[in-house]
């Protein structure tokens, strides 16, 4: 596998990409984003589990039906949730402008949107801007479009990577958003994906939630999730490939693929979370079952009292044995062991003492540290991705809307 390249989602051919500003956010900021694929694709997509969804959430899975599609539009500065009928409808209109204006169908066009919850999507200023957005679209856009879909994000996140499968070079590429209200199913994002991989819907959609399952549903920040989250992969086929058939070794090299770049995305939401400080990657170890490995992982994760130690630089597994207690899994608490980096400070539920402490607050002084766990009670394992609480945080969103 190659990996680390150039472009995000257009790193992929037959991918094109654009960002502009719209007028969407306050300030000469890109704030939407297109993304279109010269030859039909087929689509896959997850979406957020919260039961109040956006309208732009709503469209895209009754899209999803057809499993085929060209072109997604994304804006930023409007979440367009919880704005009723009109919010649908507006919805409808900037997709089927968006279609006429590529000389495509209506229902090859998904949208997206990001932002405040509640006020009527700007559909004026989106639909003067379309056309020249599409006059901008160029293979290599992807930053572009990366950019236009940020919001309080203060990095663009892009990854690629590719591999030779069926004797054919595979390349996967995708842009991603996301530092607030991060939590699993999904987190608070966004993520476009494609592939010039020629497979069925069916191995796409699959190998899709399963790569979210193990990237951007592992990376709890604050505990919050929203009404807009969504990933969509594109897959075109032209690496010109034989169709990836069920269970192949061609299936799997495939999935590895999408895997990588899926958890390269996650990685970099989480480590942009809002006013982090500290990047710990928490492995939760020897539980019973995976469902209980991450369910214990995720509690720690958005413990406020876990995260603000992480953030104080202190070792204070008091507050990492008290939430792995109040998860709900099967534990033995006299065979929990608790390491930072390669530092234990517990050991058969027990704590080793002020040195081995002060040992494990040094770990804690780098920007990134890891967090074991150790159950020993079965052979199961997850980990997750999180940061520190911090007083930033609160600043970033007590004045998000002002």
């Amino acid at each position: 596998m190659t990996t680390g390249l150039d472009g995000g989602i257009t790193a992929v051919p037959g991918m094109l990409a654009a960002g502009m500003a719209a007028g969407i956010k306050k300030g000469d900021v890109l704030d939407l984003a297109l993304i279109v694929s010269e030859r039909e694709a087929t689509v896959a997509g997850v979406f957020t589990l919260n039961k109040v969804v956006a309208a732009p959430v709503i469209l895209a899975r009754q899209r999803l039906h057809r499993g085929k599609g060209r072109a997604i539009l994304v804006n930023s500065g409007n979440a367009n949730a919880c704005t009723g009928r009109q919010g649908y409808a507006d919805a409808v209109k900037v997709a089927a402008l968006t279609a006429k204006t590529l000389r495509l169908r209506p229902e090859d066009v998904f949208v997206a949107s990001t932002g405040v919850i509640g006020k009527p999507l700007p559909r004026e200023r989106i639909e003067a801007a379309i056309p020249v957005l599409a006059s901008q679209l160029r293979r290599d856009g992807g930053e572009d479009a990366a950019r236009a879909i940020m919001t309080t994000d203060t990095t663009v996140k892009m990854a690629a990577a590719s591999d030779t499968i069926g004797g054919h070079t595979i390349t996967l590429g995708g842009i991603a958003k996301g530092s607030g209200m991060i939590h699993p199913n999904m987190a608070t994002m966004l993520a476009f994906l494609a592939t010039d991989a020629a497979l069925p819907r069916a191995i796409l959609q699959r190998g899709l939630r399963q790569a979210a399952d193990r990237s951007f549903n592992r990376i709890p920040v604050d505990g919050d999730t929203s009404t807009n989250d969504m990933v969509l992969c594109l897959a075109n086929g032209a690496a010109g490939n034989r169709p990836i058939t069920p269970g192949s070794a061609d299936a799997r090299r495939f999935q590895a693929l999408l895997d990588h770049v899926c958890l390269d995305l996650a990685k970099k939401i989480a480590w942009d979370g809002e006013g982090a400080t500290k990047c710990v990657e928490l492995r939760v170890q020897r539980a019973r079952t995976t469902s209980e490995a991450v369910r214990i992982a995720v509690v720690i994760a958005t413990s406020s009292l876990v995260k603000t130690a992480w953030f104080g630089e202190d070792a204070n597994w008091g507050r990492i044995m008290a939430a792995i207690g109040r998860a709900g899994g099967r534990i033995a608490p006299d065979r929990i062991a608790i390491t930072y980096g390669d530092i234990p400070v517990v050991r058969r539920g027990t704590g080793l003492g002020q040195a081995a402490e002060e040992r494990a607050n040094s770990v804690l002084k780098g920007r990134a540290f890891t967090l074991t766990v150790d159950l020993g009670i079965g052979h199961a394992e997850a980990t997750v991705w999180t940061t520190d609480l911090s007083p930033e945080y609160v600043k970033i969103n007590a004045s998000y809307r002002s």
